[in-house]
């Protein structure tokens, strides 16, 4: 397979280095600090799959751009969401083919899985506050991280007592409360903590380096190439 790489920070030669260990071709790596002049739907149309890994003031028109070519998107970018119902009603109405996710390291998507279960427990304890905390390497530009964006979702979806999230904050007892740390060379770490005056229930995943967000992106534009179109997670893959 032959993958269309935009965006060529570290995530990006991450990304490389594992597709091409993969058996896969990266005959297209476009970077808007080094070739923005190679972001053509010529070059784009070398690819079977675009991944993308770049900021999110940036994502969106990224995506345009590799949908005029009629290439299918990996969107490895957080931050844009607020952009979706677009992408959505493209995809649905010309027939383009997305995959977003917003952490790809597969260790992460069990952990979602995990929240989402004990949340449905800790709804029948209503003694048991909630909290959470982020921390991500200091060049991270999206605050809260996507993924404890999801996390925190989940739980209001599951939680009665909770209707909101905010960060960095005094939380009302019907919020949760985000701290969002930036520390220097951390991939990322997400933890959620159940507590009460008897006892505290705490859950964390660590990312010890960003190989494994690399191969989940690599494994989704593999999982992608020939799909129909529409929009497509790592649900969809993993098969949860």
């Amino acid at each position: 397979m032959k993958i269309a790489l935009i965006g060529y920070g570290k995530m990006g030669h991450e990304i490389e280095k594992i597709a091409k260990e993969r058996g896969n071709e990266v005959p297209v790596i476009i970077d808007a600090l080094i070739n923005p002049q190679d972001f053509t739907a010529d070059n784009l149309r070398k690819a079977d799959v675009a991944i993308e890994f770049t900021r999110p003031d940036a994502a969106f028109d990224n995506y345009i751009k590799c949908f005029e070519a009629g290439i299918p998107v990996v969107s490895g970018t957080t931050g844009w969401l607020d952009k979706m119902p677009q992408i959505e009603k493209i995809c649905k109405e010309q027939g383009k083919t997305f995959f977003y996710a917003s952490n790809f390291s597969i260790g992460v998507n069990i952990f979602f899985r995990l929240n989402k279960y004990l949340a449905n427990i800790m709804n029948g304890f209503k003694d048991y506050d909630v909290k959470m905390e982020e921390i991500h390497h200091t060049t991270k530009l999206d605050k809260p991280s996507g993924t404890a964006k999801t996390l925190a979702d989940d739980l209001v979806a599951a939680l009665d007592r909770k209707q909101s999230w905010i960060i960095d904050g005094q939380p009302k007892p019907s919020e949760i409360n985000i701290d969002c740390l930036r520390v220097e060379n951390v991939p990322g770490t997400h933890t959620v903590k159940y507590f009460s005056d008897i006892d505290d229930i705490e859950m964390t995943h660590t990312a010890h380096s960003r190989k494994g967000f690399a191969l989940g992106a690599v494994l989704a534009a593999e999982f992608l190439n020939g799909k129909p179109a529409g929009i497509y997670g790592m649900d969809d893959m993993l098969k949860f």
